[in-house]
């Protein structure tokens, strides 16, 4: 049924797409797509459009809605392609990779029929976050056949250029016609109501909560998995579950939009697991929580992954959730550890874990009074950050505020023989920014670590806006073209809570504390 559904929509798409073409000429075409990053698949895909005649494309908002619908057409081409390989996979390594790439193809073609559909209030910055986090996900896809070492056998899945066409939209819009905030009512997301439970001021979770879980048999289910399964599959409003004192050895992935889930506090509520791409599963599939349903909320729970600094990629957590919000929670690992995939979150009063790379991802995020734990690596080198932004069009970045960098107590007994970096640019445009926080003295002088030789160093933006610590001297940091020390409050206030993931407009309904400036 989903794949008549999926051909039914691409030959609607296919008509929509003829009609819009039909009468453009490919002096039009060419005018237009020349203003593409990606010029050469633009006119590819539009001149070879059979129903194309004379008439010109008059405003750039037409081009912007073609482009997104050129995008989707290919995008459903693509994941239709990637469907069908999934008979020649050789062994269980690619098909690992493969339902990754099946997942996030859907994913995709979600983001653009937000986009697209007039139904749907979509502001400029709206569309900007789908059409990053759709870029993301084919990113992703092609990453994960690299992990597992089947490199070759991705390239038919990513033939279709669907990437090139995602960045051409990306350019248009974030140059478009239309730079509103995002939408909302009253301060609220549209799928929040301001009579909705408002379960962080609550004194007893228990009593405020939709569903109780508990490990003892006291609550409706035992498991967090099983309460996840149980919640509406339409929710107008948030649905809370509370998960009671206790660990849940299980991998959870929640869909749905608007859930909530409370604890009983860091270490007394734990949710673990042991994925790793050492275990033989892609990072994204490794996490032990995995969030795409929008509006999630997390309060008092510890997310864990102990798989082991041997087993390299481990996943505790995965945030794919468009205004995620994650409030006194702690996050557990060593590489990987917090996987801030895409769309817009917020962490508050937070603890986070990891060696390498173990805040990373391409979300637009903002991290606020968290306390960031670099704990004792194997290779005698831990790296923060690892942001992954490939497209200088995509609003997306890591901005650490008013936290405290520290050792965690296994790495201060060797800390003199340990090299900790702020951050290493895993993408070409990675954007990271440490303000106002306390760098202890185990950040190295130089602060940031390369990737690979002079990859990114251009490209990347790095910033350090006011930050206090025996670690936090600039004299001796990298001289990368990239790398900026902020003197300016306007250019740091861009990586605010207000400014960066727009905090204004919708974390006021969620009732976590936050400071909208610096």
């Amino acid at each position: 049924m989903e794949a008549i559904r999926l051909v039914i929509t691409l030959v609607s798409l296919s008509f929509l797409l003829q009609t819009f073409v039909n009468g453009y000429s490919s002096n039009d075409i060419k005018h237009w797509c020349s203003q593409t990053p990606n010029p050469q698949p633009c006119e590819y895909f539009l001149s070879n459009n059979p129903n194309h005649q004379n008439k010109p494309i008059n405003h750039k908002s037409d081009f912007l809605k073609l482009s997104l619908q050129l995008a989707q057409e290919r995008a459903l081409i693509g994941h239709a392609n990637t469907v069908s390989l999934g008979t020649k996979c050789r062994n269980q390594l690619e098909r690992v990779a493969w339902n990754d790439c099946v997942d996030l193809y859907q994913q995709t073609i979600h983001k653009l029929n937000k986009t697209l559909d007039p139904n749907t209030k979509c502001s400029q910055v709206d569309a900007q976050t789908w059409l990053s986090t759709a870029l993301t996900n084919l990113e992703t896809c092609k990453a994960g056949f690299y992990e597992l070492g089947v490199q070759d056998y991705v390239l038919p899945l990513m033939s279709n250029n669907v990437t090139q066409l995602l960045s051409n939209t990306l350019a248009l819009n974030n140059n478009g016609e239309s730079h509103q905030e995002p939408s909302y009512k009253n301060g609220f997301p549209t799928w929040v109501k301001p009579g909705d439970r408002k379960l962080l001021q609550a004194s007893s979770p228990a009593s405020q909560a939709n569903v109780v879980v508990a490990k003892d048999g006291s609550g409706k289910y035992t498991t967090v998995m099983a309460a996840i399964n149980g919640a509406p599959k339409s929710n107008s409003g948030r649905y809370v579950i509370y998960v009671k004192g206790g660990i849940y050895n299980e991998q959870v992935e929640i869909k749905a939009n608007n859930i909530m889930l409370v604890g009983d506090g860091i270490g007394k509520t734990i949710i673990t697991g042991t994925q790793s791409v050492g275990g033989g599963t892609t990072t994204f599939r490794s996490a032990t929580v995995a969030v795409t349903g929008d509006g999630f909320i997390a309060q008092g729970i510890t997310f864990r992954n102990t798989a082991g600094a041997g087993n390299h990629q481990a996943v505790a957590l995965r945030s794919g959730s468009d205004l995620s919000v994650f409030y006194q929670c702690s996050f557990e690992g060593y590489q990987d550890t917090l996987y801030a995939y895409s769309d817009r979150q917020f962490y508050r009063e937070c603890d986070i874990y990891g060696t390498v790379d173990f805040i990373f991802g391409n979300a637009a995020v903002v991290f606020q009074n968290c306390n960031i734990y670099a704990r004792n690596p194997p290779n005698k080198i831990n790296t923060i950050t690892a942001n992954g932004r490939t497209d200088p069009n995509q609003n997306t970045g890591i901005s650490i505020l008013n936290c405290v960098v520290t050792a965690a107590s296994d790495l201060k007994a060797v800390q003199s023989s340990v090299k900790t970096y702020l951050g290493r640019p895993w993408k070409e445009y990675s954007r990271t920014v440490f303000m106002k926080s306390s760098l202890d003295s185990l950040i190295d002088p130089a602060g940031w670590l390369e990737w690979n030789g002079n990859f990114a160093l251009s490209t990347l933006y790095y910033g350090e806006y006011m930050n206090t610590g025996l670690g936090s001297s600039t004299a001796n940091r990298v001289k990368w073209g990239g790398y900026h020390v902020i003197t300016n409050a306007a250019e740091a206030s861009k990586f605010s809570v207000a400014n960066f993931i727009a905090g204004n407009s919708w974390l006021p309904s969620t009732r976590v504390p936050f400071t909208s400036n610096l």
